[in-house]
């Protein structure tokens, strides 16, 4: 008779952890939904190692893998609400936007130039519209980081959208609703009821479409070539 197999050994661990990543996620947005300070402070950290892991597993390439820990860096300094902090934690997301673009660059086809041609515009007012309208309220020291970080975020975005398509295209656009909606809190605009809750729930879906993008461009494995073999005349 023969022991259990191990989750590993079965394949059942990126199922496992897939599973784990979902329960982190729920937890926070329950947790901030009910305004639970704790339960988000535990599970936020949880989510991108979580996502890395399952994407390790499923054989992603080490620049997504540094790009959602450059998240999980963002995230965890952005549970302090010090300046110093803020600004660690946006270097911190602005580094795995550049893993994205090298990703995207390396990874993915070019862009068919009618898709290309017609997003560009899109994105591009849509980032002056934002960068012009939130620039009066921001605090002074903050406008030219928050500036810098959205274009890189918005060239992220198009990036996405214009090579990979419509699932990390989906992705990349929430992550610029997600940051637009965290600058709009720090421009002290008024807020929807549990600002938090709605930054995260379009943050935790804008990495994971993105990872399922991303794993799409997977370059296909190259099978050895057979030899045939010689027949003797």
């Amino acid at each position: 008779m023969t022991g259990p197999r191990s989750p590993l050994a079965s394949g059942r661990l990126p199922g496992i952890l897939l599973a784990a990543f979902a329960l982190a996620a729920a937890v926070d947005l329950l947790s901030l939904a009910a305004g639970f300070t704790p339960g988000h402070q535990a599970a936020k950290p949880l989510l991108m190692p979580l996502l890395a892991a399952w994407a390790a597993l499923r054989g992603a390439p080490r620049l997504l893998l540094a790009a959602l820990l450059c998240g999980w860096g963002g995230d965890v300094l952005l549970l302090s609400g010090a300046e110093p902090a803020f600004l660690a934690g946006m270097a911190s997301f602005a580094a795995g936007h550049v893993c994205y673009l090298v990703l995207f660059h390396r990874h993915a086809p070019g862009p068919p130039r009618a898709r290309a041609a017609l997003l560009a515009p899109c994105y591009a007012v849509t980032l002056v519209v934002a960068v012009v309208l939130l620039w009066p309220d921001l605090p002074a020291d903050l406008r030219v980081p928050v500036a810098g970080y959205s274009t890189l975020l918005t060239v992220m975005a198009f990036t996405a959208a214009a090579r990979l398509g419509l699932v990390a295209g989906l992705g990349g656009a929430l992550f610029l609703l997600s940051d637009t909606l965290i600058a709009t809190g720090v421009a002290d605009w008024p807020q929807l009821p549990r600002p938090d809750l709605w930054i995260m729930l379009t943050y935790i879906a804008a990495q994971s479409l993105l990872t399922q993008g991303a794993l799409g461009t997977r370059p296909a494995p190259t099978r050895p070539r057979q030899r045939t073999p010689r027949v003797p005349a």
